[in-house]
This record gives structure tokens, C-alpha cells and sequence, in this order.
């Protein structure tokens, strides 16, 4: 079996569904333009069939022509935030996890520094 199937078969429900839904909001924003198929995959340089297959949510459409889709509804602006740093909340609990862990590990060892200077005097 292709890497790519064996990718596709571990598509999480929630992303595939996700999929799905950008796929058929793509298709009510097509119409609403009154565009045909044949038109807007020409448009994005891509045949109806690939056009078809993006509009019904299959994970398996490249980026590059998701991105593309975006742009002819001026939503590709959102691409350079979906990934970015700062929302990444996975990242950011493990940076705080590690200041706490961190945090700890100092306090014990300032406890331990004074407790053994106290020894020290005594």
C-alpha cells in the first residue's frame, strides 16, 4: 500500500469531516459566483474531476490546490496563521509544564542550599 493511502486511512474522523465541510463550503461559494465547474477549474488549472473531488471533502487533494481555492474566494490569508507558533496551544502547554517543572526544580534547590548553609553555621 502507498505512503499516501496508509496516510489517508489514519485520517482523524474530526479532520476528515473538516475536509468535508471546507469542500462543500467551496462548492456553495462557487455557485453563489454562478461559476460552473468546467470555468472555475480553469481557473485554478486544475480538470473537473480534481475540482470535483476537492468540493467533496477528499483528503487526498494536494495543498497547492486547496491554497489555490482559497485564493479565488480571498481567503488564502488565513494560510500563513494555520500552523504559526503562537497558536500552537500542544507547544505552548509544554513550554508551561516545563517553566513549572523548572520553577520547582529551583525552589528545591534554593530550599536545599539554605537548610545546608544553615547546617554550615551551626
Amino acid at each position: 500500500m502507498p505512503k499516501t493511502a496508509r496516510a489517508l486511512l489514519q485520517l482523524p474522523p474530526a479532520t476528515a469531516a473538516a475536509l468535508g465541510k471546507l469542500g462543500a463550503d467551496l462548492a456553495v461559494a462557487r455557485l453563489r459566483r454562478k461559476e460552473s465547474l468546467k470555468t472555475w477549474a480553469k481557473r485554478m488549472g486544475v480538470s473537473v474531476p480534481t475540482l470535483q473531488r476537492l468540493e467533496a471533502g477528499d483528503p487526498s487533494v494536494g495543498i497547492g490546490i486547496v491554497a489555490t481555492a482559497l485564493w479565488l474566494i480571498q481567503r488564502d490569508g488565513e494560510l500563513g496563521n494555520l500552523a504559526a507558533p503562537e497558536h500552537d496551544q500542544g507547544a505552548i502547554e509544554m513550554d508551561v509544564r516545563a517553566a513549572v517543572e523548572l520553577g520547582r526544580a529551583r525552589a528545591q534547590a534554593s530550599a536545599e542550599a539554605r537548610m545546608n548553609s544553615q547546617r554550615a553555621k551551626a
